[in-house]
């Protein structure tokens, strides 16, 4: 079992910035971060593997920057240029594969932007 400890979300304005962290009991290959708003499916945001491969969805290309640092088993979502849609619970996931890493998952962190 891994366990995911999600932070870093919050309220923020439309053009800000916000940088979500999530801890891993351990490294495993692929690490993600997807999010869910009201109503609508879970997404996945943005990966990266083992390797460094980095995957984003198109929404949050050349916005948000996903990142690790192995010896703190941790993964980073910078997030900037901030939109209100994109307002969501953020999950943590980590296992499977950079297009799925969906074996593990985090509480969730809820991120709020406002217009």
């Amino acid at each position: 079992q891994v366990q995911l400890v999600e932070s870093g979300g919050g309220l923020v304005q439309a053009g800000g910035s916000l940088r979500l962290s999530c801890a891993a009991s351990r490294n495993l290959n692929a690490m993600g971060w997807y999010r869910q708003a009201p109503g609508q499916q879970r997404e996945l945001v943005a990966s990266i593997n083992w390797g460094g491969t980095t995957n984003y969805a198109d929404p949050v290309k050349g916005r948000f920057t996903v990142s690790r640092v192995f010896a703190k088993n941790t993964v980073y979502l910078q997030m900037n240029s901030l939109k209100p849609e994109d307002t969501a619970v953020y999950y943590c996931a980590a296992g499977g594969n950079l297009w799925a890493p969906s074996e593990y998952w985090g509480q969730g962190t809820q991120v709020t932007v406002s217009s």
